[in-house]
């Protein structure tokens, strides 16, 4: 998809930093394998400290990083360097997360600065009007999704997710658009993806689970549901 981008249907997991440690270690391999059994390219969008440990124990996750920073090598005491997150192994980082907005002039410095390092980009938008000027800027995915909803375990209707995915489309056919927010089990995963997005994600809705890896399971069983639905139909 895009330049870079995955091929639909994909799916992005990030534990943000409601998990840590072995649980982080624990939900990627069961993520690894669920991405395998269902044939879905999985966003694992790691905790910094666990970039390295990840990518070298799973085969079938896209490591993120869940920032990084326009800054060259050098000076810069704990900002974060984009060869640094590369060297450990992520293939791409999430930018401009309503937990971790950026400016817009630095979101296009960013984006430049992985384009460099061939490491793909997925950027996060609140509203629709967000989502078509970030387009312009040309990642390779991006996330649309309503700030208000995310970690509510109630997901943005139908409507939101055409009109989200018609506005990316209208600026770059080629981006992979991610619709998101206050997805909470396979059923929402199942409903975005039938309204046409090419993909959904879920942090709090996984993380917080009872059991992080069957929910990831079940999202992405749901995922490989709905395209092959979508997919059948034409």
């Amino acid at each position: 998809m895009g330049r870079m981008g995955l091929q639909p249907p994909f799916f992005e997991i990030g534990p943000k930093n409601y998990l840590y440690g072995d649980q982080i270690i624990d939900l990627a391999m069961a993520a690894d394998e669920a991405a395998a059994e269902y044939d879905i390219r999985v966003i694992f969008t790691t905790p910094y400290a666990d970039i390295r440990e990840v990518a070298k124990r799973t085969k079938n996750l896209y490591v993120f990083a869940p920032h990084m920073d326009a800054i060259p090598v050098g000076r810069g005491l704990a900002w974060v360097l984009p060869e640094s997150v590369r060297a450990a192994g992520a293939a791409g980082a999430m930018l401009n997360h309503s937990e971790r907005p950026l400016e817009v002039a630095v979101l296009c410095r960013t984006i430049e600065r992985a384009r460099e390092l061939n490491m793909m980009t997925i950027v996060c938008s609140d509203t629709i009007r967000e989502a078509k000027s970030i387009a312009q800027m040309g990642p390779d995915m991006m996330v649309v999704e309503p700030v208000e909803l995310i970690g509510t375990g109630e997901a943005c209707g139908m409507e939101y997710v055409k009109a989200s995915v018609e506005a990316v489309r209208s600026v770059n056919p080629e981006i992979g658009v991610l619709v998101g927010g206050g997805i909470a089990n396979g059923e929402d995963v199942y409903n975005v993806l039938m309204a046409g997005a090419d993909a959904t994600g879920s942090s709090s809705g996984i993380a917080k689970a009872k059991d992080p890896g069957a929910m990831a399971r079940e999202m992405l069983r749901a995922a490989r549901a709905a395209w092959d639905e979508r997919t059948k139909n034409g």
